[in-house]
């Protein structure tokens, strides 16, 4: 039987091994992730300031910006500043992430190609420090780090935006992963919920599994047309290990770590969220209870990261063959933030 949009009987989700949001929320996000803790991942500069600590590469911050005088003097800290991201600290789901790659002129350049002024980037950087993006639309910081160069293998893949992947970890075991690709609908971000596409990942391998967009399975990248079967992970393991290690320095019980891969520096961590989406299950074709119980039957005992990711490994391997035929309906859950 497959899964279907709209609403289905709890029942139906329990048989099936779907977690869906009350569950989540109630048995997972208040469970294992006490709230002392969120501002560690809800605010992105603290995100990059623990992780730094920890050693665990993120793509590197160039500037700051906490208070509106320092917007009508930003011209001279984006002189020499041919790529970067402009970004709120404390923004969620892409919103009010702005990517520049390149000058022409007085002009800069967004990844969709279209050109905009220096007014146009005090303006956005205006409504950050507004709360226009942030959590609860409270005031907020903007703040400026390195461009990621996307890996050209995922480049071909992916349109205009950075791709990532987003890995569930569970009491520090990864527990489910999906690719999630940027699509001209998407506006170049890797959101499922705007339009991009997401791959669902065997965790023993790093390959495709199924692929969806809009619920609805697909074969190929609407915008690129590269077949999406196709796709595998170099040194997949290493990824579940540098998403395993992130349980250590978040001490988030239930955590969704979004990893870029950057053409010279490798892996990076791009952000870690407290409250991940469900969607993974949808671009798997599978639930996550399953797995969850799984580690919450394990005995309490201290497990290395590289134990965590093998024992991940072993038991999480999936047989599915990769993208079903475009016609065929995604099984769904009932959606939540990405």
């Amino acid at each position: 039987m497959g899964w279907f949009s709209g609403w289905v009987p709890p029942g139906f989700l329990r048989d099936n091994g779907i977690l869906g949001m009350n569950k989540r929320n109630g048995d997972y996000i208040s469970r294992y992730n006490s709230r002392s803790r969120y501002p560690l991942v809800d605010n992105k500069l603290l995100t990059k300031a623990v992780v730094e600590k920890a050693k665990i590469a993120a793509p590197k911050l160039i500037d700051v910006v906490r208070a509106q005088y320092e917007i009508e003097h930003i011209a001279p800290r984006l002189e020499n500043l041919e790529q970067f991201v402009i970004k709120p600290a404390n923004g969620s789901g892409g919103k009010g992430i702005l990517v520049i790659i390149a000058r022409d002129g007085e002009y800069f350049v967004k990844s969709s190609g279209v050109r905009i002024t220096l007014a146009n980037i005090e303006r956005h950087m205006t409504n950050i420090l507004s709360g226009l993006h942030s959590l609860g639309g409270k005031p907020d910081v903007a703040f400026i780090e390195t461009l990621v160069h996307v890996s050209q293998y995922f480049a071909n893949y992916s349109f205009e935006g950075v791709p990532d992947i987003r890995i569930i970890v569970f009491k520090g075991y990864p527990v489910m992963g999906m690719l999630r690709l940027a699509t001209h609908q998407s506006d170049g971000k890797a959101n499922l919920h705007q339009g991009a596409v997401g791959v669902g990942l065997d965790l023993a391998t790093g390959r495709a599994t199924l692929a969806v967009q809009h619920n609805q399975s697909v074969t190929h990248h609407p915008d690129t047309g590269r077949l999406l079967s196709e796709i595998r992970i170099d040194d997949w393991k290493q990824l579940l290990i540098l998403a395993a290690r992130c349980y250590e320095v978040t001490r988030l019980g239930y955590l969704g770590c979004d990893i870029v891969i950057d053409e010279a520096r490798g892996p990076l961590i791009l952000e870690l969220n407290a409250r991940p989406g469900l969607s993974v299950q949808i671009a798997n074709g599978v639930g996550l209870l399953p797995r969850l119980r799984l580690i919450e039957s394990l005995e309490d005992f201290p497990v290395s990261v590289e134990e965590r990711v093998e024992f991940s490994m072993h038991h999480f391997a999936t047989a599915h063959a990769a993208a079903r035929p475009a016609s065929q309906p995604a099984e769904s859950v009932p959606q939540t933030e990405d």
